[in-house]
């Protein structure tokens, strides 16, 4: 079985490649930062959706079914007012402003300490974030196939870090926008055919299996205690300003969106993304409660993230465990060569500001590209070893702690900067920016002992406030005002 896996991932990987060599013939620095302006917007919002659910998705969702049943669909719904928010506010400015990089809006608003600051942020959150994403996908094919031949965890982690490398180094975003069409189509087969796989695995068809979901008591949509960190109101509330941090605020999502040819195409394709996305989250919660009422059936007692991974390759057919594979590594490379692409840019743009460098060739240019890309890709590799010293049962709760901390002074910034016309003392900028996802890291550590109130996603809403604040500190009006 584990031949068959391998020669499974073996031939996934080449039919990347052959994508990129077509998509990559005459690419440079434009269409590596934005595609040259000519994604169509279709292919970039069908591409998003296997961008934005990633490895974690694939299997923590799911795993998550018995802790939060499906309290997580609030959740989603939060994410369509964010996406709306997005679509008619953030994209406008970033189109009229012409961004490369998102944080360049900074720049103009605030000065060069908070378009660092900005960039800083992202970098750590997309980092650690990205990182968490390929661990979960890459641990599982480690335990579960590349163990068994004597190889390291650490071997393993560099293979696939060298393979994503490599297919991203040269197309950057004009390859990423047509690779993730088919790592998205891939998962989503995956995902549909593991729910029929599971209900026929019980004798079951696809419509007695959904029925007995909805009769299941995970089949629970809202929580009204208050206290509770799965209160309704915490969901919706959470998931709207998780989705304007983590995708408006997101170099790697919005830099898909700005290789749109114009607004127009860049609004269509964050709406249709928006329409499709609660109903993947759904299927995925539905086949999180057929695998917990399969593992009770069986007596399987393995729960969490471990929960899909252990059923697909020990309790279903051969043909099962290679969808789930094909599932996995699809959820894989377009959540780690979206971020790979997406740092190498705001690294460049951002930090080193190599647009600004007239005198430079475009030949230097691109190594230094190249130079940035292999580093972060080195950066992965010993985050993810990291992480496996380290693993959580619920990975998905991990993410959505770190982007709570981590894109809070982002949130605060643009907030700031789009709905008041103050001027910041810049150069303290760093100073607010820092101390508030550290307020915010002591709060959530102690609220439950301090006030009885359990932090959700609206965390991430007191890191922006808190930031906000900070910044209405240190600001002066303007003298238009």
């Amino acid at each position: 079985m584990e031949q068959t896996i391998f020669w499974v991932i073996l031939g996934y990987t080449l039919i990347l490649f052959g994508i990129t060599f077509i998509t990559s013939r005459k690419a440079n620095s434009k269409s590596f930062f934005a595609g040259n302006k000519k994604s169509p917007w279709l292919v970039v919002a069908y591409g998003a959706i296997g961008a934005s659910l990633s490895g974690v998705t694939f299997m923590s969702v799911p795993g998550w079914v018995e802790d939060r049943q499906f309290t997580y669909m609030l959740t989603v719904f939060g994410y369509l007012l964010g996406y709306v928010l997005i679509a008619f506010v953030l994209l406008p400015l970033y189109y009229k402003l012409n961004l490369i990089s998102i944080y360049e809006y900074l720049k103009q608003r605030f000065g060069n300490s908070s378009h660092r600051t900005g960039s800083f942020f992202f970098l750590l959150s997309r980092t650690l974030g990205a990182s968490l994403r390929m661990f979960i996908v890459i641990w599982v094919l480690y335990e579960f196939v590349f163990s068994h031949w004597g190889v390291s965890f650490p071997l393993t982690v560099f293979v696939f870090l060298l393979l994503i490398l490599l297919f991203t180094m040269r197309g950057g975003v004009k390859t990423i926008v047509w690779t993730d069409t088919l790592q998205t189509t891939c998962m989503l087969a995956a995902l549909v055919i593991s729910f029929v796989l599971v209900g026929r695995q019980m004798g079951l068809s696809s419509g007695e299996m959904f029925k007995d979901v909805v009769r299941s008591d995970y089949f629970t949509f809202i929580n009204t205690d208050f206290s509770s960190r799965l209160c309704w109101w915490k969901q919706i509330l959470g998931g709207m300003f998780i989705t304007i941090a983590m995708t408006g605020l997101d170099q790697e999502m919005m830099q898909k969106n700005l290789s749109c040819k114009n607004l127009k195409s860049a609004q269509k394709n964050m709406l249709s993304f928006a329409i499709v996305l609660p109903l993947v989250n759904f299927l995925f919660l539905c086949l999180g409660t057929a695998l917990y009422i399969f593992a009770k059936k069986e007596g399987i007692t393995v729960s969490g993230d471990d929960l899909f991974p252990y059923v697909a390759l020990n309790s279903l057919s051969p043909f099962a465990a290679i969808v789930f594979i094909v599932g996995l590594i699809s959820a894989l490379f377009p959540s780690s060569d979206g971020a790979l692409t997406s740092l190498t840019t705001s690294f460049c743009i951002d930090q080193l500001k190599i647009e600004e460098k007239k005198n430079w060739s475009e030949k230097k240019k691109t190594n230094i590209r190249h130079i940035v890309h292999l580093g972060f890709a080195l950066l992965f590799v010993g985050i993810i070893i990291f992480y496996s010293n380290h693993r959580d049962a619920h990975l998905i709760d991990t993410l959505y702690q770190i982007a709570s901390i981590t894109y809070g002074p982002l949130l605060g910034l643009f907030a700031f900067g789009i709905f008041t016309k103050r001027k910041v003392k810049d150069s303290l900028v760093p100073y607010i920016c820092i101390a508030s996802p550290v307020i915010c890291f002591i709060l959530n550590n102690n609220s439950q002992a301090w006030f009885n109130y359990s932090f959700d996603f609206e965390l991430l809403l007191v890191n922006a406030i808190l930031t906000f604040g900070g910044l209405l500190a240190i600001s002066r009006k303007t003298v238009k005002e």
